[in-house]
């Protein structure tokens, strides 16, 4: 199943990035005023009028990158051009024809591609008659919009679905069956993962730190079933975060988790978990998502035993001691694909409802084995329980006095729990009810 793709272009600070988000509808991309913030094809679905297409923003042609990233960057703008169906030439109507807009249309009129020329940053009714100047560029008068304001936004989608073909029933997009977040520090191996999932140059590796800004779906498929992955920018310690864009790429990699099904969490095996590897951790735990624990690089590693690593990792991670470990490398592609069928697992762990039967007598087994902790002159006593949602699995438990059950005791009951139900290794959520009635096992 393929659909048409619908490309974005320009020079520096036309507004791309502004105007993908103003057509999706929802912020993807980040903004920014300064040049080069993009960096790797960011791409969003759109569906409108029953038409359905990917629309990618590109990183401004001509750029020159602090970083020295401009090549990646280009190769990415090139990716994207040859595989366009539709090309969008941005262009910025407050700054008339520059030297860049010129080189940039002579690159396009090269493809022999359809170009919808698009004149941005029309804020007020009198910026529209500046269109007309960009007429010289060779693709008749643009469109006039405002990404910012959405002036225009309409019209422009109009425009697009004009040129695609008419929508049929095989183009409805086939939903991933699973979501899949790749989180971690800088320089971690996330882009290297997403690019070995992907099957080729998706995102922009380097050994520069801080490569990836954006949040990036990526669709890829293993044994014919569709996954996203989202490659997020690589956390880094609060006090090291130097300027707003580093600032949405944190943002985005927290956004990132809460969006996931599962959390890839890769740690680097050649240096020791960080307190940003930590923090990371405890993120993933508070969101209650099923995690795996993926210890990339590891052909570089030599002389250490798996166990010994392992328990190494649950010590400086104790969260998530319930999260299995996968030991990978991106580069090489090794058991990456193992890995993915573990996420698989864990996500139908997730999914799974088991009967209020069941879940009681576990939970009777469970106190027999270990009461709550009496509280002064009250006994705490679990009543009955029920499961109420998945995705994580969720129990309410009908007690005589909620505030009798502490953080040690409903570890205890995760722990029989993931031990006895299909829930080995995820993490399980708990509410209290206080009510009366004959409790689940006798005092």
């Amino acid at each position: 199943m393929t659909i048409p793709i619908i490309t974005i272009v320009g020079r520096p600070n036309v507004g791309k990035s502004s105007l993908l988000n103003c057509l999706a509808k929802r912020r993807i991309s980040i903004v920014e005023p300064s040049s080069g913030v993009t960096r790797d094809r960011v791409s969003t679905e759109i569906q409108y009028k029953n038409y359905l297409f990917e629309l990618v923003d590109t990183g401004g042609m001509g750029v020159k990158d602090a970083d020295g990233l401009t090549e990646d960057i280009e190769i990415q703008i090139e990716i994207a051009l040859n595989g366009a169906d539709v090309i969008l030439f941005v262009v910025d109507v407050r700054e008339g024809v520059t030297p860049l807009d010129v080189m940039v249309a002579e690159k396009l009129r090269r493809l022999k591609k359809q170009i919808i020329p698009v004149a941005n940053k029309v804020d007020t009714p009198k910026l529209e008659y500046q269109k007309a100047e960009f007429s010289k560029l060779g693709f008749g008068e643009p469109l006039p919009i405002s990404a910012h304001e959405g002036f225009g936004r309409s019209e422009l989608l109009d425009k697009i679905i004009s040129l695609l073909p008419a929508p049929c029933q095989e183009t409805a997009s086939a939903e991933p069956i699973m979501k899949l977040a790749i989180v971690g520090k800088r320089n971690a191996g996330k882009s290297t993962l997403i690019n070995t999932l992907a099957n080729e140059q998706r995102v922009i590796v380097s050994e520069v730190p801080g490569t990836t800004r954006d949040s990036i779906d990526v669709r890829f498929e293993i044994d014919g079933k569709q996954f996203l992955a989202i490659d997020t920018a690589g956390v880094r310690k609060k006090k090291q975060v130097h300027d707003s864009i580093e600032f949405y790429s944190m943002a985005r990699a927290e956004r990132s988790i809460r969006r996931a099904d599962v959390v890839l969490f890769l740690i680097d095996a050649t240096l020791k978990v960080s307190e940003v590897d930590k923090k990371l951790g405890d993120y993933v735990v508070s969101e209650n998502k099923p995690c795996i624990i993926v210890i990339n690089k590891w052909d570089l590693i030599h002389g250490i035993e798996t166990q010994k690593y392992n328990d190494y990792i649950y010590k400086c991670l104790p969260g998530l001691s319930f999260a299995p470990i996968s030991v990978i490398s991106a580069k090489n592609n090794a058991h990456v694909k193992e890995m993915v069928h573990l996420a698989m697992e864990l996500y139908e762990q997730a999914n799974t409802r088991i009967t209020t039967s069941e879940l009681n007598q576990v939970l009777e087994e469970a106190l027999t084995l270990h009461r709550p902790t009496r509280q002064k002159s009250k006994s705490p006593r679990i009543y009955y329980a029920t499961q109420v949602s998945v995705a994580p699995p969720t129990f309410v438990l009908f007690v005589n006095d909620p505030k009798l059950f502490d953080s040690d005791y409903e570890r205890y009951l995760s722990n029989q729990l993931r031990r006895k139900l299909p829930f080995s290794e995820i993490p399980l959520k708990f509410h209290y009810r206080a009510r009366t009635k004959i409790q689940l096992s006798h005092a």
